[in-house]
């Protein structure tokens, strides 16, 4: 771009009208903290990491933030323009131009602000407010501009009169300045107002009074200045935030059959005529292949997902699933599961921290946990892998094409050998070689008659 790009974040507020414990800015759309969104945008068009000005719960904020941002702190919330004073010791020796956003602001795009700065620097600007037109403007500062179509002042709506109050176009409290020139203006700043506060927007008529170009950039989509500052606010949010999403997906070739309630977070990677049922929830650095079927209300966290896949009603967190493989309905993989190709993981089944081999077919009912099953192996309802003693966890191997009869239990540490068999409702707690049998039950015993034995007795002592 030339000059460097600086970024500050105004993150300082209490958030009050959200009636939440927790900082307005991290709360979540998409799956992610409303911040996030503003730091990424932020991100992808500062030269240094962006300054976040922290004040109510700032240690909650610091937390989730870590070192990706640089901090400044609000003490007191005075405003505004006094929200950016506190981060001029963070930027005091820079040169160039300073983006300045609000911190829950989530739907603002790099792209917006890189056109932002562009247009500061080619028309010699000292500042450019980015302005969106919108259909109900009120409550919004009013953007009145000169005969050049640069920036004359900013009308707050409580102040305008009629004939401005019809005007759409409206201020997004999202700046671009020269940074020397704006922390000198700040320095003019009063708060001789019914607030008590030193607001930003006064900054801009100190530096017109001062002979500085203010130009206008309108936002291409007035969605992008949209904050956040209710519960209701936050749901419109995410809306939006999800509909882009989905849409995004859609020009590259996925299916979203009700985009409305099909819920994806912004890193997810979905290959093309894939098909996404309502109800589904893709969230973190989760990856679904080519020409897989996601049938209705999944849960699928940091995973991936092979080609030709078909998933149903299933809970999948932090795992691998291969090709042609099929999960559900109510199947839950928790963390560490690695599922191979072709396998067949059916309703109510539980997987964790296992791997579990090609052509395996582990049809409904039954618990796999610290574990390692071969390719082939059939897993018959009801089996259990005993995998804790009450003190340590243990593991299990199963070797490939072994036959697990139904209601079985696996004590660990065992192992199975290859195209060993396990009669149903054995309790195994020693290795089996493999193409052996393992019987580990009772022998069956028939008592004759043993009903009307029991029916006597208990009418002897009825009668007693």
């Amino acid at each position: 771009m030339g000059k460097q790009v600086f970024s500050i974040i105004l993150a300082a507020g209490e958030g009050t009208r959200m009636k939440s414990k927790k900082p307005k800015v991290l709360h979540r759309i998409c799956g992610y903290p409303i911040i996030e969104y503003v730091v990424r945008a932020a991100s992808e068009v500062s030269d240094d990491l962006p300054v976040v000005v922290v004040g109510h719960r700032a240690e909650e904020v610091k937390q989730y933030l870590g070192e990706r941002v640089r901090y400044a702190h609000q003490p007191q919330l005075l405003g505004t323009g006094h929200a950016v004073m506190m981060a001029k010791p963070v930027l005091k020796d820079a040169t160039g131009y300073v983006v300045i956003l609000a911190g829950d602001a989530p739907l603002i795009r790099g792209c917006t602000l890189e056109r932002m700065v562009q247009h500061a620097m080619q028309g010699g600007y000292g500042a450019v407010v980015l302005s969106a037109v919108v259909d109900d403007p009120a409550g919004y500062g009013r953007i009145i501009r000169d005969d050049d179509g640069d920036l004359e002042r900013i009308v707050e709506h409580r102040d305008a009169t009629e004939e401005q109050r019809r005007i759409k176009e409206v201020n997004s409290s999202i700046y671009c300045f020269d940074v020397q020139f704006l922390f000198s203006t700040l320095d003019k700043l009063d708060n001789r107002n019914s607030q008590g506060e030193y607001y930003l927007p006064d900054a801009i008529e100190i530096m017109k009074r001062q002979g500085a170009k203010v130009g206008v950039l309108v936002a291409q989509d007035a969605d992008e200045v949209l904050g956040i500052n209710t519960r209701i606010q936050l749901a419109e949010a995410d809306r939006k935030m999800r509909l882009r999403i989905n849409r995004f997906h859609m020009d590259r070739g996925v299916t979203i059959v009700d985009p409305e309630h099909t819920y994806i977070g912004p890193d997810v990677v979905i290959g093309c005529d894939t098909v996404v049922y309502p109800g589904n929830v893709l969230e973190g650095s989760t990856v679904i292949g080519e020409d897989c079927i996601l049938y209705p209300n999944n849960c699928i966290v940091n995973s991936t997902v092979g080609n030709g896949v078909q998933l149903q009603a299933s809970v999948i967190l932090d795992s691998r699933i291969g090709d042609g493989t099929t999960v559900g309905p109510y199947a839950y993989l928790r963390p560490g599961s690695i599922i191979g190709k072709g396998v067949r993981i059916g309703d109510f089944v539980e997987i964790k921290n296992s791997t579990i081999g090609d052509g395996t077919k582990i049809s409904h009912l039954t618990y796999v946990g610290d574990a390692e099953v071969g390719k082939g192996v059939n897993l018959g309802c009801g089996v259990v892998f005993v995998n804790y003693d009450g003190i340590k966890k243990h593991r299990t191997v199963v070797e490939d094409k072994a036959f697990i009869g139904c209601n079985v239990n696996l004590v660990a540490p065992v192992r199975i050998g290859q195209q060993a068999y396990i009669a149903a409702g054995s309790t195994i707690t020693e290795d089996v070689p493999g193409k052996a049998l393992a019987i580990a039950r009772e022998r069956q015993i028939n008592k004759e008659g043993w009903v009307e034995r029991r029916q006597r007795i208990q009418d002897t002592e009825s009668h007693a």
